[in-house]
This record gives structure tokens, C-alpha cells and sequence, in this order.
């Protein structure tokens, strides 16, 4: 079964001591494939030197709408970064106003600016949406024909899985999908070519390991917990997510694990 890590954070500081291991023991559970998302510019440049030494690793370059109010000051090198060939999407971007690490007009900018540098560089999208379900509902339908996203860690609701649909864009499920609070009927509604597994590491671990530090060779857990929330086997949800992530972000076919 080949699996690909479509969201995760591998420059994280919780992975600076054993990241040979992370790698390793992702490959062994079958993870052909994983892209690291940058949160802001230095973030960016760490996953651009990782992406540069694996091959079977890719990264983006973008600002996490927790780091909005920086976002003016680092946009230009996020968008050096984007032009490199290892770089597949822009983002995570998004709206936060759960947190509001950032002001909401700060968020908002820097969404703006993101989907303006995604468009330009006929890259994908990739954002993060919490307690922000109007105004990210408005903006997905405002980028549709113009740029493709995908509504990363997508827990709902099913008006936005809607909006997202008809623009064309992706969702993506993580860990939560393991948990007993998650709707399956959502999960059930989303077509099988428009839908990725990640994980967030290294947050959000799955059922059995909630509550530890996440790592891409969980992924198997939220393939089989989709698989179960969609009638499906997980071999059939892992062909299709890797489908999927290959051809929302334009990876390279990697061979099988």
C-alpha cells in the first residue's frame, strides 16, 4: 500500500534530534511520498534544503496565518523560494480566528497575497481554516477558474466542503479522522478524486498514539479510519489519496516502497 504524507511539518523543532529515524520508519510503513509545509520565510528555506536532499520529499513556501503579522516583511522571500523546482504549492496560508495569533486584517492580507503569488505561479493553494468557515467559504468561491486549494485538516462543515467542490478545490483529512467526535458522513460525502490523507505532524496523532508526537508513519491509521468513515478498504482510500496528491500537487511518480 503506498501512501503519501500530503501535509506535514518535518523542520519542526520536535523532529531536530531524530529526523533520520522519522524518515526511515515512514518509508518502512509505506510512505512513498511526503511534502513539508513551511510557516513562514526561514521555516520555507529549511524545507527547501530538505526537499533538496530527498527525493522523495517536496515542500511549499508560504506564511501561517499565526504569523500574518509578519507577513509583509517576509513575502518577498517566500517568493524567491516558490520559484524553486522542489517547491510544489503556496501556502499554508488561511484564516485563523480561533487563536488570532495575527489580527484578522493581517490574516486577510496575507491570504490575498498568497493566492495572488499562487495564481501567478500557476502553483496550488494550500490553506488552514479554523473558526473562519463564512469568510473561508467566500474566498474559496472567489478563487474558483483562478486558483486550485486544498482546505488542509478539513473537519467541516459540509457548506464549506460544498463551496470547495464547486470551485474545484481539495480537502484533506488528518488524525481526526480517528477520533470518535468526527462525522463520517462528511468524510463519506467528498468524491474519491478529490480528497488527501495527511498527518500534521507533529501534531494531531492518531488513534493509537494520540496525545504523542505525530510522524508521517502514523499515516496508516487515517487511511484505514477514512477507509472505515467511507465503506471503502484502505488500500482503495491510499490509491486514491495518492492519486490524488500526485495530481493536485504535480508530484513526479515515485516507485513503490
Amino acid at each position: 500500500m503506498r501512501l503519501t504524507d500530503s501535509h506535514c511539518h518535518l523542520t519542526d523543532r520536535s523532529f531536530q534530534d531524530d529526523l533520520p529515524e522519522v524518515l526511515g520508519r515512514a518509508r518502512g510503513a509505506g510512505v512513498g511520498r511526503v511534502v513539508t509545509i513551511s510557516t513562514d520565510a526561514a521555516d520555507a528555506e529549511a524545507a527547501r534544503r530538505l526537499a533538496e536532499e530527498h527525493d522523495d520529499i517536496w515542500c511549499t513556501a508560504g506564511i501561517h496565518p499565526h504569523e500574518a503579522d509578519r507577513a509583509a516583511a517576509d513575502f518577498a522571500a517566500i517568493r524567491e523560494l516558490a520559484s524553486h523546482p522542489r517547491c510544489v504549492a503556496i501556502g499554508e496560508t488561511g484564516l485563523d480566528y480561533h487563536h488570532e495569533n495575527a489580527s484578522r486584517e493581517a490574516q486577510r492580507r496575507s491570504l490575498s497575497r498568497h493566492i495572488e503569488l499562487a495564481a501567478q505561479l500557476e502553483l496550488p493553494l494550500v490553506v488552514h481554516s479554523r473558526s473562519a468557515v463564512a469568510d473561508t467559504e467566500a474566498i474559496v468561491g472567489e478563487c474558483a477558474g483562478r486558483v486550485v486549494g486544498v482546505l488542509h485538516c478539513f473537519t467541516g462543515p459540509a457548506g464549506l466542503l460544498e463551496a470547495a467542490l464547486e470551485a474545484g478545490w481539495f480537502v484533506s483529512f488528518t488524525g481526526i479522522a480517528t477520533f470518535r467526535s468526527f462525522d463520517s458522513e462528511l468524510a463519506g460525502g467528498v468524491p474519491a478524486d478529490r480528497y488527501m490523507i495527511e498527518t500534521d505532524a507533529p501534531y494531531l496523532a492518531p488513534v493509537p498514539a494520540r496525545g504523542r508526537r505525530n510522524e508521517p508513519s502514523l499515516l496508516r491509521h487515517v487511511a484505514a479510519a477514512l477507509a472505515l468513515h467511507r465503506g471503502e478498504s484502505a488500500a482503495d482510500v491510499a490509491a486514491a489519496a495518492w492519486a490524488n496528491t500526485e495530481r493536485f500537487y504535480g508530484l513526479l511518480v515515485a516507485p513503490a516502497p
